[in-house]
């Protein structure tokens, strides 16, 4: 039995309401994903009126992206649909990797006492967009048009041209801006004639939803080659109502077309299951298929043009960035949109949405990449690397990191035009960086530093006696003005309380973001950190963003891209390294290649160190095929 939303399809008298030709609209919006939506919500809380348009006449079917980040919850919330969404979710901690059936990789994501939400939850993304519409459905600032698809675009100085195709016939729609949120098959991208550029990787998979009332617990279980498919991989998660979904690679051998019929689908999620001694029943709900690619365009604003989530870039679904980044390109484009639009900014903060949005491509497909090695090695050194990692890390679990599938955590601006430097020596939460959700109480009662925070931009000092909580107060009242609509909220933690400041009772909020008495900390409206400086310094930031430009100073500090140590760090160069080198070896020349390393490395250890090395390496007898048992 299916547990997705079958919603009505929209009527197609709807669209003479559309306008043909009249006045140009302030947003339009191609595309009713959820980036699109997301996009929407934020214009309209702030203001903005926005129509969607959308070649579909109802939400996807299926579970699609089904991982939701900490980060992406925290969006919902601001947007509006977070309850709702909450509701019905499937939260997840942690997950299992084994090589054929040993396990070996335990991972677990933190969840801390001061920790708001889960670090991730499942819910199919039919489901995440149902809430969405129905949420966007009662705001009258937003016009949503099922069944229109877009045919061309004329663009302009100061506004963009939009034919639509619907079912009373062509339309057309003028509007400052354009938001291309269509998906990676992108439309709008293919008539702006505009190319993705980047990395498409070899490994193929299908994806499909059963119904399985299994009681296998709510994490992600991951098989290398498994007895049950061997030479594959296998993920499974579980999701709310008892759906669960299942991937597995293709070899290169085998015909997608054959393999994406239901029959071979059902015969290999059989196999699987029987191998798991399943004895229950189940129904295939939904399937699909992808391959993985790290692809981007160069730019994200092409004049009134702008591209978001998938439109803009696509990462490898492995560590479950897609949607997860798509939120983040929504909530910091629909404020940087509005304050264009509002008057508040120049044009450059749209630049600004392109630089950090693109560096924050970059920083996914570092991690996704990575992982993509490992899940889909495309090559014969990666592929030799991988096997020798899983079979060394059955019995050597230090091995087990390069395995990480890396999953999907808040990406950073600190390189972006706006994030203001900060002195050398200065430590805890860098300016650009996220600003977490925590616990806190206010005037008694339990609330989260979110709440307290509100949408729009929030003023945060630490410390400050009577005189700098008065002035934080003025402050944030100033820039409030020169931000309206957006707002501005004046918050304060171990401070003297003064009219038009929240004190917030949060005894470690400080200690995390390692804060000095008499700073002020600006949040975006992103959850993102703009700047911590004195409070006497707060003046200038309205009219820093206003030119898109943060004030000239030192660089930020280099901050790890990874938090790993410096064993983990070795073994991830000496993975990466040598799978790159056996790329490059004559294939004739790697057995001899590999014996000349040997014998350097082994000529800088002492004799035994080398001869425990040999035995690691030549002991595969915890993984041999014939001695392997299906686990229950």
């Amino acid at each position: 039995m299916s547990t997705y939303y079958q919603p009505p399809k929209y009527p197609a008298a709807a669209f003479d309401s559309m306008t043909p030709s009249g006045e140009t609209l302030p947003v339009v919006v191609v595309g009713a994903g959820p980036v699109g939506m997301a996009t929407a919500l934020g214009l309209a809380q702030r203001g903005i009126p926005v129509t969607i348009i959308e070649a579909a006449d109802q939400v996807s079917f299926g579970s699609r992206a089904i991982c939701i980040s900490r980060h992406s919850l925290e969006a919902a919330g601001r947007l509006g649909f977070g309850k709702e969404l909450e509701k019905i979710v499937l939260p997840w901690v942690g997950g299992r990797s084994y090589y054929r059936d040993e396990q070996v990789l335990h991972f677990e994501m933190p969840l801390r006492d001061f920790d708001v939400r889960p670090p991730m939850i499942n819910v199919s993304q039919s489901e995440f967009e149902q809430i969405m519409v129905d949420t966007l459905e009662k705001n009258p600032l937003i016009t949503l048009y099922w069944q229109a698809s877009i045919a061309g675009i004329l663009r302009g100085d100061d506004e963009v041209t939009l034919e639509v195709d619907t079912a009373a016939g062509k339309r057309h729609l003028r509007a400052r801006y354009v938001v291309a949120a269509d998906g990676g098959r992108s439309r709008m991208r293919e008539l702006a004639g505009l190319r993705l550029q980047g990395t498409s990787y070899e490994g193929r998979y299908v994806i499909a939803d059963i119904h399985w009332e299994s009681d296998l617990p709510a994490e992600r279980m991951v098989w290398f080659d498994p007895p049950s498919n061997p030479g594959s991989t296998i993920i499974m998660h579980k999701q709310p109502g008892n759906i669960w979904r299942i991937d597995y690679q293709l070899d290169p051998s085998e015909d997608a077309e054959i393999e994406t019929q239901e029959d071979a689908i059902r015969a290999r999620i059989t196999k699987h299951l029987d191998w798991l001694q399943n004895d229950l029943p189940w129904t295939l709900e939904w399937k699909g298929f992808y391959s993985a690619r790290a692809l981007a365009l160069d730019e994200f604003t092409h004049g009134r043009i702008l591209f978001a989530g998938d439109a803009a870039h696509l990462v490898p679904i492995f560590g479950v960035r897609g949607l997860n980044s798509g939120m983040e390109d929504a909530e910091t484009l629909a404020w940087q949109l509005a304050a264009v639009i509002n008057g508040n900014a120049d044009e450059a903060l749209l630049q600004a949405y392109s630089f950090e949005r693109h560096n924050a491509w970059e920083q996914n497909v570092a991690n996704a990449g990575k992982s993509t090695l490992i899940m889909s090695p495309g090559s014969h050194g990666y592929r030799t690397t991988r096997d020798a990692v899983l079979a060394l890390a059955v019995g050597r679990p230090e091995f087990g990191h390069l395995i990480n599938p890396r999953q999907s955590s808040a990406t950073h601006a600190r390189l972006s035009p706006l994030t203001w430097p900060v002195a050398t020596g200065v430590e805890g939460v860098l300016p650009g960086e996220p600003v977490e959700d925590r616990k806190v109480r206010v005037d008694g009662a339990d609330s989260s530093l979110n709440v307290a925070r509100g949408t729009g931009f929030a003023v945060l000092g630490v410390g400050l006696d009577a005189a700098d909580s008065a002035a934080l107060a003025t402050a944030a009242t100033e820039l409030g003005e020169a931000l309206s609509p957006e707002s501005v909220r004046a918050l304060a933690v171990d401070s003297a309380a003064a009219e038009g400041v929240t004190v917030l009772d949060a005894a470690d909020l400080a200690g995390a973001l390692g804060a000095t008495a008499g700073e002020a900390f600006v949040i975006r409206p992103d959850g993102l950190l703009l700047c911590r400086v004195p409070v006497a310094r707060l003046s200038g930031v309205a009219a820093a963003l206003h030119a898109g430009v943060a004030p000239a100073g030192d660089a930020l500090p280099a901050r790890p891209a990874e938090q790993v140590t410096a064993d983990e760090q070795r073994r991830e160069n000496v993975w990466l390294g040598l799978s790159t080198a056996l790329d490059q070896v004559a294939e004739d020349d790697r057995e001899g290649f590999l014996t000349r390393l040997a014998l350097m490395l082994g000529s800088q250890v002492d004799h035994r160190q080398f001869e425990e090395a040999i035995a690691a390496a030549s002991d595969t007898s915890p993984v041999r095929v014939e001695e392997l048992t299906p686990q229950a």
